[in-house]
């Protein structure tokens, strides 16, 4: 079976992502499409998959610098033993700070549960005839 061969525009409509976002993509060096004579992009189908761990990473508050390192041990497998330990130290880094928002976000939302129950127990009270 043959690789897929994608046009940027279907990347983009693919993923959601839009085609000047590829395009920095392209420039930071998170993907590498193929250039066809005309000047077109090429990009495979594994490209999809890229792009949207790109968009996690940067929603998790990674830089483009720390992306392409992060890419370089996710997309080798580990095969480039150089880039473990500052991908280790970046996952390891990202990993506390979403520990600890999920920690924040429990405690509101643990708040907002009590809040609701106290309001919605008021409103009963002075419903209730008497």
């Amino acid at each position: 079976m043959g690789v897929i061969i994608i046009h940027i525009s279907e990347l983009s409509k693919r993923t959601g992502v839009s085609m000047r976002s590829l395009r920095y993509y392209e420039e930071r060096k998170l993907l590498i499409p193929t250039r066809l004579e005309n000047g077109y992009r090429d990009y495979a189908e594994s490209d999809i998959e890229k792009v949207q761990f790109i968009q996690l990473y940067f929603s998790l508050g990674l830089t483009a610098t720390e992306i392409m390192d992060f890419f370089d041990c996710l997309f080798q497998n580990g095969e480039k033993q150089q880039c473990l330990p500052n991908a280790i130290e970046i996952g390891e880094r990202k990993l506390a700070e979403m520990k600890s928002q999920i920690e924040l976000l429990r405690k509101a939302e643990s708040q907002l549960e009590e809040s609701l129950f106290r309001w919605k127990q008021l409103i009963s009270r002075t419903e209730e005839p008497t």
